[in-house]
């Protein structure tokens, strides 16, 4: 979801409050009470006769309203009109802090509210409450110089304070972030993204290859292939010594990452002719499961195939290989021979070894 979208979402229900003020500047505050309180009103009908519900945030927005639209016809002087634009800021504040510490259960309903239909994994929650709480220091440090301003400072100051600062504060933050988030683009320019995805394969994010692998909790897609051949021997690959992750282990045929932007196919094509330089004409989708080995956590795709023709494996990808028989696999499990993920999985294809089931 981009900012223009964000926006547009979350506008409705900030609209009262943003015509309160706007209206406020315009006409008497009893005028700009009764346009924002009937904004409302009229914004909880409709949502009551389109949805059959009752929107309690609406309410209580318009209720908060009604509360500063009255205290400031009962207090009509110059000292609340200076301490107006620090009252609406205790309010953002108190969002803030809400959207800090709430639990996730609080902060997906607060966010349904607005229609902002989001994953939030534990990554993104403890993002959201990071930059939520940043947020919420500024604000209160800001809304304590806005009170202080309003009773003991000029009213030139105080207006510079209570607007000019407070965009000039905002602006710098934003710039900050930006060059944060532009640093750490450039950092991992040229590297290989990959999607992050819920634990039934919905895309919620991409992260850097790199990054997958140091946090356990960035669940990636990735595809394993197992080539049997006529025979029904099953084809395993020896590991290069340079890899990462289970060095110098036989495991399955074909296995790799899911890039960015690429589908279980093309992925399963690619990984195949690089490792193996062959072409599998059919394959078989036999479901997937979520693996986590001591740096990574994935989502794996598992496929069948056959091939009766010589396998030449790629020098840089695989160390060797070869096709064993279920007997032969069978005599040196929990040896260390094999990966875990490979013995876990195994489980999942043994019915392939007979003949009699068909393979694609």
């Amino acid at each position: 979801m981009n900012a223009r979208d964000l926006i547009r979402k979350m506008l409705p229900g900030l609209l009262p409050l943003i015509i309160f003020i706007l209206a406020d500047e315009l006409f008497d505050t009893v005028i700009s009470l009764s346009i924002a309180v009937a904004v409302g009103i009229f914004q909880a009908a409709w949502i009551f006769i389109k949805e059959k519900r009752f929107d309690y945030f609406v309410l209580l927005d318009t209720g908060l309203i009604v509360v500063l639209g009255l205290v400031s016809i009962i207090s009509h002087d110059e000292l609340f009109f200076k301490l107006k634009p620090g009252i609406v800021q205790v309010i953002m504040c108190v969002m803030l802090l809400f959207m800090a510490f709430a639990p996730p259960s609080l902060l997906m309903g607060m966010m349904g509210r607005y229609g902002l239909t989001v994953e939030l994994n534990e990554d993104s929650v403890r993002l959201l409450r990071r930059n939520m709480r940043l947020l919420f220091l500024i604000l209160l440090l800001h809304t304590g110089l806005v009170f202080y301003s309003a009773f003991y400072m000029s009213k030139e100051a105080w207006g510079f304070i209570s607007g000019v600062l407070l965009y000039l504060i905002f602006g710098a933050y934003f710039l900050v972030e930006f060059i944060r988030m532009y640093w750490n683009k450039k950092k991992f320019t040229g590297e290989e993204w990959v999607p992050l995805v819920d634990e039934e394969g919905k895309i919620i994010g991409k992260a850097p290859r790199s990054m997958v692998h140091k946090d356990k909790k960035l669940l990636h897609p990735v595809i394993h292939v197992h080539i049997f051949n006529k025979d029904r021997k099953l084809y395993l690959q020896k590991r290069a010594l340079n890899k990462l992750v289970q060095p110098g282990k036989w495991d399955t045929a074909v296995g790799g990452h899911i890039s960015w932007g690429e589908s279980l196919e093309i992925t399963v094509k690619r990984e195949t002719e690089e490792e193996l330089g062959i072409k599998l004409q059919h394959l078989a989708f036999i479901g997937k499961y979520i693996w986590e080995s001591e740096i990574e956590r994935e989502l794996v795709y598992v496929f069948i195939s056959q091939w009766d023709d010589n396998i030449y494996v790629n020098k840089n990808e695989v160390d060797e290989g070869k096709f064993w028989s279920k007997r032969e696999i069978e005599l040196n499990l929990k040896k260390d021979i094999f990966t875990p993920n490979f013995e876990h999985e195994l489980l999942h294809i043994l019915p392939f070894f007979d003949k009699k089931v068909k393979l694609p």
